[in-house]
């Protein structure tokens, strides 16, 4: 039995064990191995003791001894330890549509990237805006656990990816995953998992090699090609390398070190299409960050799209274009949010080439130099602080080919960027930092919806006067193309890609 998509939502939205026959449904999904509820629904195993995802190869439980969860976290609140088998921790989260409105889900949002920072929830609660109080409400509400037990089992699951897919030593990956002490990460681990990390790697990985990997879940179909060809026509000279089968860029996070200087590394990703995942390789460098690192590859990559439901969302597009809609598309994300709002109003009004020469300029001229031993990867980009550095900025950027109006607006998205004004991490609210973009001299309509989509994770943007969308739809005035795109609501900005695409 495999749940249509009207059913689909009906058991994600409901207490998943409020009856027999709820239970009955959601146990058949996960005999039909069905990878559409991949990370948004667990099952406990009162047998075993473990829980699992829905695509685990392990033998199929018997109905009476499953409880359902709708996250990692509540299935360990509940006493269960991770399955060894389909591994929980690569499983793909929750699309961004799903968190735009709730505080929770944007909490949990900036919980799991976060993870490894060792801040307190208290810490996490203020970058949101909300007291701790009023956030252990929120979240209780929407998960059954607090924030705490959810933030536990981020690291612990970050933890045991790095004792599985690394040869890191147990300290570097108890420090790694955000566990202020090897003793404490012991006892809490073999509390929560009934083993030792020790006993958990009986074995080094095999085919180790330069760097540390990591692997995220998506649910397929995924159109990695279609990604990577997007990302090398865009590809950023001396900061980005795209070949035929990865992705690799050069990394900074601003203050993240404890003697608060900078880390800079290099991280490249590739798809295991066999396995359904990607294969996320990065510099030991940056084992202070890992979770971050993750987190902005799963939001580049677009690994937690859910794609039945976003097929059913845009399908009637076949009806204009036909065979546009194609099951699998993904958003381009950013690993660099401020590099994309930069380079979206570099972009506005000229070819994405002529764009891709300016930003190219800007890299080499005022950016970092680097050396990692990496072919191609020669500067990092600019900050939001290394921008207003530039003064005057109108001269600076206008000795490189860019014009002083766009250079005032590259300007003054730097000072909200550093001031705080303006939000392009995990847990932004989109709604307000778009109104704050709007209200930016030289950012309108299409360039804030750009950014949302690419910077923010926005599933609902639509660039009804971008050149490509005319290209795609050249019958119908923008307006004609906005109502239009009313009947894809959440889901326009894949409808974008599909209409990019359909180009090709």
């Amino acid at each position: 039995m495999v749940m249509d998509g009207g059913s689909t939502a009906g058991v994600l939205a409901d207490d998943l064990n409020d009856s027999e026959e709820h239970r009955r449904t959601v146990y058949a999904l996960f005999k039909a191995s069905d990878a559409r509820f991949d990370g948004r629904v667990f099952v406990g195993v009162s047998s075993t003791g473990v829980y699992c995802r829905p695509v685990c190869r392990a033998r199929m439980p018997k109905f009476e001894n499953c409880t359902f969860y709708h996250s990692a976290a509540e299935a360990e609140a509940a006493g269960f330890r991770p399955c060894l088998l389909c591994r929980p921790e690569l499983a793909p989260g929750m699309s961004s549509v799903d968190a735009r409105a709730s505080l929770a889900r944007r909490a949990a949002e900036l919980l799991r990237e976060r993870c490894s920072g060792g801040e307190s929830v208290e810490q996490l609660a203020g970058k949101l805006g909300y007291t701790d109080r009023h956030l252990r409400r929120a979240f209780q509400g929407e998960f059954g656990v607090t924030p705490v037990q959810y933030l536990q089992t981020c690291r612990l699951l970050l933890a045991k990816s790095l004792l599985t897919d690394t040869c890191l030593p147990i300290g570097d990956v108890a420090m790694a995953a955000g566990f202020g002490s090897v003793r404490r990460f012991n006892h809490l681990f073999k509390e929560r998992y009934r083993l030792t990390p020790t006993q958990l790697r009986k074995k080094k990985p095999a085919g180790s090699s330069r760097g540390i990997v990591l692997h995220l879940a998506y649910r397929p179909p995924y159109g990695f090609g279609k990604l990577l060809a997007f990302f090398r026509a865009r590809q950023l000279d001396g900061v980005e390398v795209v070949d035929g089968n990865s992705y690799t860029r050069a990394v900074r996070f601003e203050n993240a070190a404890a003697d608060g200087g900078d880390i800079v590394g290099w991280v490249r990703v590739a798809d295991e299409p066999a396995k359904g995942r990607l294969s996320v390789r990065m510099s030991e460098t940056l084992l202070p960050v890992v979770s971050q690192v993750a987190a902005r590859v799963r939001r580049q990559f677009d690994t937690d799209c859910d794609p039945a439901a976003v097929h059913e969302g845009i399908c009637s597009l076949g009806e204009l274009i036909p065979g546009a809609a194609v099951m699998g598309t993904r958003v381009p994300g950013a690993f660099d949010p401020f590099e994309i709002a930069v380079r979206a109003v570099l972009g506005q009004q000229i070819s994405v080439r002529a764009a891709n020469k300016l930003a190219a300029r800007i890299a080499a001229a005022y950016g970092t130099p680097v050396s990692m031993g990496v072919e191609g990867l020669r500067f990092l980009f600019p900050t939001a602080r290394d921008f207003l550095a530039l003064d005057p900025i109108e001269d600076a950027l206008g000795a490189l080919g860019v014009i002083k109006t766009r250079s005032r607006t590259i300007r003054e998205v730097a000072r909200l960027v550093v001031e705080g004004e303006l939000d392009l991490g995990p847990g932004a609210d989109v709604a307000r930092q778009m109104e704050t973009l709007l209200a930016v001299r030289g950012i309108g309509p299409w360039s804030a919806n750009y950014i949302a989509m690419r910077a923010l994770g926005y599933t609902d943007a639509f660039l009804e006067k971008d050149a490509g969308i005319k290209h795609a739809l050249p019958d119908l005035t923008p307006d004609e193309r906005l109502a239009v795109a009313e009947r894809w609501r959440p889901w326009r900005s894949y409808a974008n890609l599909c209409l990019w695409n359909s180009l090709s």
